[in-house]
């Protein structure tokens, strides 16, 4: 497998989850450059992803963007690893909802709300912050996790955007707590000190 990635962008959470799943040293990790949010970078011509984003996880004729989907393909290919409840087993719809959720969802409404673009009409088809911390907050009443007792690929992803933009978070103990537990795992360390080190590379 390939995967296209760029230090300190959505794809960042991939390698994390590369790391949780035991395949950082399977997994061939291509470094390309990505036009950014602030104007920085340039699409990158060897980047396989059509729009030139990332990360794009190849493998053989499969060709998978999107971190949702990226991370269920990962889950199912390490089943051994314990990462996601696996096809037929409890809690797997959770888990596909939590995954559908934040690219259908959370992303947009996160971006939107950054952006200033969240009108009436958007808030009706997404909803807003309010309902996703209500969500957040039912999953996380039930137990220390989204899917229950235990660390998931669904925490690594939806826990992403609020550690990598703490100003979003919402003012909620339990959820607080939560992002703790999720910022302590030693994947995220990892992949941090592997980031900093392509960066450095690259000046």
């Amino acid at each position: 497998m390939i995967l296209y990635h760029s230090p300190h962008t959505r794809s960042s959470s991939t390698i994390a989850l590369l790391h949780e799943l035991g395949l950082f040293d399977a997994v061939e990790i291509r470094v390309v450059t990505v036009r950014r949010g602030d104007g920085s970078g340039h699409a990158d011509p060897a980047n396989a992803h059509p729009e030139g984003k990332v990360p794009y996880l190849v493998d053989g004729d499969e060709h998978i963007r999107e971190r949702g989907a990226i991370f269920t393909y990962l889950c199912e290919k390490t089943p051994q690893a314990g990462f996601a409840p696996q096809p037929g087993a409890p809690g797997r719809g959770a888990f596909l909802s939590w995954m559908a959720y934040y690219q259908g969802v959370m992303e947009p409404v996160m971006v939107a709300t950054i952006l200033g673009l969240a009108t009436d009409g958007f808030a009706s088809t997404f909803r807003g912050r309010d309902e996703i911390t209500a969500e957040l907050r039912r999953a996380l009443d039930r137990g220390d996790y989204l899917l229950g007792d235990r660390y998931s690929a669904a925490d690594l992803l939806v826990a992403s955007p609020y550690l990598w933009l703490p100003d979003f978070v919402p003012d909620d103990g339990v959820i607080k707590a939560w992002l703790e537990r999720c910022a302590a795992r030693e994947s995220l360390a990892q992949t941090a000190a592997y980031d900093s080190t392509l960066i450095a590379d690259m000046t």
